[in-house]
C-alpha cells in the first residue's frame, strides 16, 4: 500500500510540474500582450503593469481549470481586459466620490445630513420593492455602472430585454418616489 501511495504522490507531483512548465511557456509567449491590453484600457503604464501582474496571478491559480490550452492567449486577454475595465470603473467611482466630497459643503448641517440619509433610505426601499428581475438590472446598470451590453452578458439576456427592464424599473421607481 505504501508503494502505491508513493506512486500516486509521484504522479501528482509530476503532473503539477508539467502544468507549471506549460503555464510558464504559454505565459512567456503572452506576457507583453497582457500589458498592452491593460495599457490600451487604462493609458497609464504603472496601472497597466499592476493589472497585468494581477492577471498573471489569476491565470496561474485558474490554469488547471482551462480546458482548451490553445485558447490561453484569448483567455488571458479577456481576463486582463476585464480586470482593467474593473480598475477603470473603480477609479472613476473613487474620483466621483472625491469630487462630490470636494464640492459638498465642508460641514453639512444636521438637517442636510438627515435629509440625505432619508433620501437614500427611500431610494433603497423603492429599489428593494422592485421584482427581482428589475432590481438586478437597475442595480447593475445604475449603481454598478455596467452598460447595457455588459448587463446583458452578465444576466445572459438579449440587450433588448435589458433595455425594457431598465425602462420598467425606472418607471416603477419614479412612481414609488413621487
Amino acid at each position: 500500500m505504501h508503494e502505491y501511495t508513493a506512486g500516486i504522490v509521484g504522479n501528482i507531483l509530476s503532473m503539477e510540474q508539467d502544468l507549471k512548465r506549460e503555464f510558464e511557456i504559454l505565459l512567456a509567449d503572452s506576457s507583453k500582450l497582457a500589458f498592452r491590453v491593460a495599457f490600451s484600457v487604462l493609458r497609464h503604464s504603472e496601472n497597466a503593469e499592476d493589472i497585468a501582474q494581477e492577471a498573471f496571478a489569476k491565470a496561474y491559480t485558474s490554469f488547471r481549470d482551462l480546458r482548451d490550452r490553445d485558447r490561453f492567449r484569448a483567455w488571458l486577454v479577456r481576463m486582463t481586459w476585464r480586470l482593467a475595465i474593473n480598475r477603470l470603473r473603480s477609479d472613476r467611482r473613487r474620483s466621483a466620490r472625491e469630487t462630490v466630497t470636494v464640492n459638498a459643503p465642508p460641514n453639512p448641517t444636521p438637517a442636510q445630513t438627515i435629509l440625505e440619509k432619508e433620501r437614500a433610505a427611500r431610494l433603497w426601499t423603492a429599489i428593494d420593492s422592485l421584482p427581482d428581475k428589475l432590481r438586478i438590472t437597475i442595480v447593475l446598470s445604475g449603481i454598478e455602472e455596467y452598460d447595457t451590453r455588459e448587463v446583458a452578458a452578465l444576466l445572459r439576456l438579449p440587450e433588448g430585454t435589458v433595455k425594457s427592464r431598465l425602462f420598467l424599473a425606472r418607471q416603477r421607481l419614479k412612481e414609488l418616489l413621487t
